[in-house]
C-alpha cells in the first residue's frame, strides 16, 4: 500500500541527518523541504533555485548529509549546464547556512541530459557521486570507458580539502596511480546511474542504470569483491547484457544482475533499495526499484548468491515516478517528481 505522507513540488529525493527525524525532500526546482509528522514544516530549509538550472533532467538532483549532520553535499546543475557538487554547513537545529556554500566539483556536461545525481555517503564515510555519460544518445565521445573523463563514472571523494584540492582522493581509489586516468574514479561503464545506494546490512553497491532505446538494468557490487572498485559496468559496449558500441572494449565487464526490455514495464529505471526495514516481513531483502516510464513499483528477489529471482508487482502506478528513498528505520519512500508526492510504502491491511 502507498500512503501518501507529503508533497513537495518536483520532489526527486530524500535525505535524512543522524539523530534527526525531519525529512529532507529535495526539489528539482532547487530547494529542499522539511517533513516532519508527514508535514511540510519549512518548504524552504535551502533554496539555491538562483543559481542552477531546471527541468527534464537537469536541476537540484541529490543530497547527502556528513556523518555528524553538520554538512550537507548536493549535486546541482548550474547556469552554465554543468554538474556542481557543493558543501552547505547545517546548524544543529537542522537550517542550511547558505553564504557557507563550498563548491567541491564542476564537471562539464557536453549535452543537458544524462546527469546522473546521485550522491551518497558510503559505509566507508566517503562520497559517493553518480555521473551520466554527458549526454545525448550513445555515448557519442566514448566518454563511458575513459578513464582520463568524469562521465559515465561512480566518483569516490573525501570532502575534506588537502593538496591544494577542495577535497581529498582516497589512497585506495583504484585509478590513483594509473597514467591519465582521473584518480577521483570509483567504477566506470555506466550511461546515467540516476540512483545508487548501498545495503545497509552487507554494503553492497547497487546501480540503478538507465538503458538507451531497449533494456533496463541493475547492477550490483559486492562488498567482498570491493563494492565497486574499479568495475566497469559495461556501457557502452553493452546496454545490459547487449553489445552495443562495437568499437569499445568487450572484457573486464560486470554483467547487470536483472535487465528488462523496454515496453509494459518502462524504459527508464529509478532505483532502487533493498528493503531493510520490519514493517513488510514478506519484503526483507529484496531489491525494490521503480519506473519513470511506467509508473510500477517492482521488487526483485535477491538469491544467496546475489543473482535475480523472482520479480513481483507492488501495485503502484506513479506519475513521473523519480526515485526510491529509504528511512533510517529501513521503511521505503517513493518520489514523484511531477506531482511532487512522497508516498510511504506500507504492508497491505
Amino acid at each position: 500500500m502507498f500512503r501518501r505522507i507529503a508533497t513537495v513540488h518536483g520532489a526527486l529525493d530524500i535525505a535524512h541527518r543522524s539523530g534527526d527525524d525531519t525529512m529532507f525532500v529535495v526539489s528539482r526546482d532547487g530547494f529542499v523541504a522539511a517533513v516532519r509528522n508527514a508535514t511540510v514544516a519549512d518548504g524552504h530549509v535551502l533554496d539555491i533555485s538562483s543559481i542552477i538550472v531546471s527541468g527534464n533532467e537537469q536541476g537540484l538532483l541529490g543530497m547527502a548529509f556528513a556523518a555528524d549532520g553538520e554538512h550537507a553535499y548536493v549535486d546541482y546543475t548550474d547556469r552554465d549546464g554543468n554538474t556542481v557538487i557543493a558543501e552547505f554547513a547545517v546548524g544543529s537545529n537542522g537550517t542550511f547556512d547558505p553564504a557557507s556554500r563550498r563548491e567541491l566539483l564542476t564537471i562539464n556536461q557536453p549535452y543537458p541530459n544524462h546527469n546522473g545525481g546521485a550522491i551518497r555517503f558510503g559505509p566507508d564515510g566517503l562520497l559517493y557521486i553518480g555521473m551520466g555519460d554527458g549526454g545525448s544518445g550513445g555515448d557519442p565521445d566514448r566518454r563511458a570507458l575513459d578513464t582520463g573523463d568524469l562521465l559515465g563514472k561512480i566518483l569516490r571523494i573525501d570532502p575534506t580539502p588537502s593538496a591544494g584540492r577542495p577535497y581529498t582522493i582516497p589512497a585506495d581509489n583504484p585509478f590513483i596511480n594509473v597514467p591519465g586516468a582521473r584518480p577521483e574514479i570509483w567504477s566506470i561503464g555506466l550511461r546515467n546511474p540516476w540512483r545508487f545506494n548501498f545495503d545497509r546490512t552487507n554494503g553492497d553497491l547497487w546501480i540503478a542504470d538507465v538503458g538507451q532505446d531497449q533494456w533496463e538494468e541493475i547492477d550490483v557490487a559486492t562488498a567482498s569483491t570491493g563494492a565497486g572498485r574499479g568495475a566497469n559496468f559495461g556501457w557502452s559496449a553493452f546496454e545490459g547484457t547487449h553489445r552495443f558500441n562495437e568499437d569499445q572494449p568487450a572484457d573486464g565487464v560486470t554483467m547487470p544482475i536483472f535487465e528488462y526490455p523496454h515496453g509494459s514495464a518502462g524504459c527508464s529505471i529509478a532505483g532502487g533499495v533493498r528493503y531493510r526495514g520490519s514493517a513488510i516481513p514478506s519484503l526483507v531483502g529484496w531489491y525494490v526499484f521503480g519506473d519513470y516510464c511506467s509508473g510500477r513499483v517492482q521488487a526483485l528477489q535477491v538469491n544467496a548468491d546475489n543473482t535475480a529471482g523472482r520479480v513481483v508487482d507492488l501495485g503502484a502506478d506513479v506519475a513521473g515516478l523519480a526515485g526510491i528513498s529509504q528511512a533510517p528505520n529501513g521503511e521505503l519512500y517513493v518520489l514523484s517528481v511531477e506531482t511532487g508526492n512522497v508516498f510511504a510504502v506500507q504492508p497491505v491491511s
